[in-house]
Order: structure tokens, then sequence, then C-alpha cells
């Protein structure tokens, strides 16, 4: 794969309250492509920030309808990964790639 893929399937760190408890655990968590499979995060993980990955969890969050000002409209589904490291390896996401 291309590093421009590897770019496309990480789309953003989850930064939240949740995710940074589940920091302590060695985990990290990424909104990835909708269309991305396991095995391509792990390889756009540990290619972009240098890890190495013990396994990888998915879910997708279902878009809300939502009305603003009496228009229905709604949000997009959003695939998150959930990326377990190996032990001793670490990501900060405060300095960005």
């Amino acid at each position: 794969m291309s590093r421009e893929r590897y770019y496309d399937i990480i789309l953003s760190p989850v930064i939240t309250e949740k995710s940074t408890y589940a920091a302590e655990d060695n985990k990290v968590v990424f909104n990835v492509a909708n269309d991305a499979t396991k095995p391509e995060i792990k390889a756009a993980v540990e290619a972009l920030f240098g890890v190495k990955v013990k396994k990888v969890n998915t879910l997708v969050r279902k878009g809300k309808v939502k009305r603003f000002r009496g228009t229905v409209g709604k949000q997009k589904d959003v695939k998150k990964a959930i990326v377990t490291l190996e032990e001793g390896q670490t990501i900060d996401l405060a300095s960005g790639l």
C-alpha cells in the first residue's frame, strides 16, 4: 500500500475522556475510513507511527437524525478503530504526524 492510502485510512485520533482512560491500557482510538479493514488499519498505524500493533477492534457508530431550525438532517456514520499496542509501545497524539 502507498503512504497516501495510509493517510486516507487513518482520518483522525479520537480525543475523549473515555479514549484517554483507554490509553492507560495501551489502547489508542482513531476515526477511520468506512471501507477500511482491520489488516489495513494495522498496517497504516504501524507504518505511520512506527509501533507494533497487537490487535484492532472496530465499530461503526450510526449517524443520528438531527433537527436544526425545523430542517431534518442526518449525521454521517463514523467508523472507529480501537488499536491495542504491544507492551512498551506508545503513540504521542499531541505531537501529530
